[in-house]
């Protein structure tokens, strides 16, 4: 490829990096606040949040990009640019899916943490600021993980709304060139290298949390067996 056509690539690559960056924030603030919704003592509050998290689960990724693009301007009068009609999408979708790793991590907590909290007289937002959450996000990491090469992936969905994400400029590089197999093997490999970072560090905060709260592995310090030195059974002569 030429050095223009290399360029629209790695332009690609940084919308895609920005798209990942910014719906991964709005899908993290989602998935605590309806996930620690799923968890409130008052019924309608566990209600609206577990609605919300069945229609976005039960819903395409792809249909609510439209929806969000197409459907809501005409709707309320004013047009979301691509990137924040993706993020929007994405966010919300992907936040719903993340609702349920929350609330199955403050679920797994021992009661007996959560006993001793109301023991101390701790209101239930002490409790969950003081005692469950900092034992149960160390939990949430690795599903986390796994959801956010997951929505890495669903970032090619914008590409329908003609956005130059990694995909779409992918694609207008092969019908530049007309050769597929090349380009989208280029296109492969992008994306495995942002999704093998992604892991890395994620993995990286998953130990450094666990050390936070005591579970992090103990590596056993390596010994080597001695050989027993021998004894003057006989005595001294």
């Amino acid at each position: 490829m030429t050095s223009g056509l290399w360029e629209l690539v790695l332009q690609g690559v940084w919308v895609t990096v920005q798209l990942l960056f910014f719906s991964s924030l709005l899908a993290a603030a989602v998935s605590f606040v309806v996930g620690v919704a799923r968890t409130h003592r008052l019924w309608i509050v566990r209600f609206l949040a577990g609605f919300y998290t069945e229609v976005f689960r039960g819903t395409s990724a792809l249909v609510m990009i439209f929806w969000v693009f197409f459907v809501l301007p005409p709707a309320f009068g004013w047009q979301l640019v691509p990137m924040w009609a993706g993020t929007l999408a994405l966010g919300l979708t992907y936040g719903a899916y993340g609702s349920e790793i929350v609330r199955g991590a403050l679920a797994a907590v021992d009661p007996a943490q959560k006993e001793g909290g109301i023991a101390l007289s701790f209101t239930p937002w002490q409790r969950m600021r003081l005692i469950l959450l900092p034992q149960a996000v160390p939990e949430m990491i690795p599903p986390f993980s796994n959801l956010l090469i997951e929505l890495l992936k669903g970032t090619a969905l914008v590409s329908i709304m003609g956005m130059g994400d990694l995909a779409f400029s992918g694609n207008l590089v092969r019908l530049a060139l007309q050769e597929s197999a090349e380009i989208y093997t280029y296109i492969l490999l992008i994306y495995f290298v942002i999704a093998f970072l992604l892991t890395r560090v994620m993995r990286g905060l998953e130990k450094k949390l666990k050390a936070g709260v005591g579970k992090a592995p103990v590596r056993k310090p390596d010994t080597e067996l001695k050989r027993p030195e021998a004894t003057n059974v006989g005595g001294a002569v």
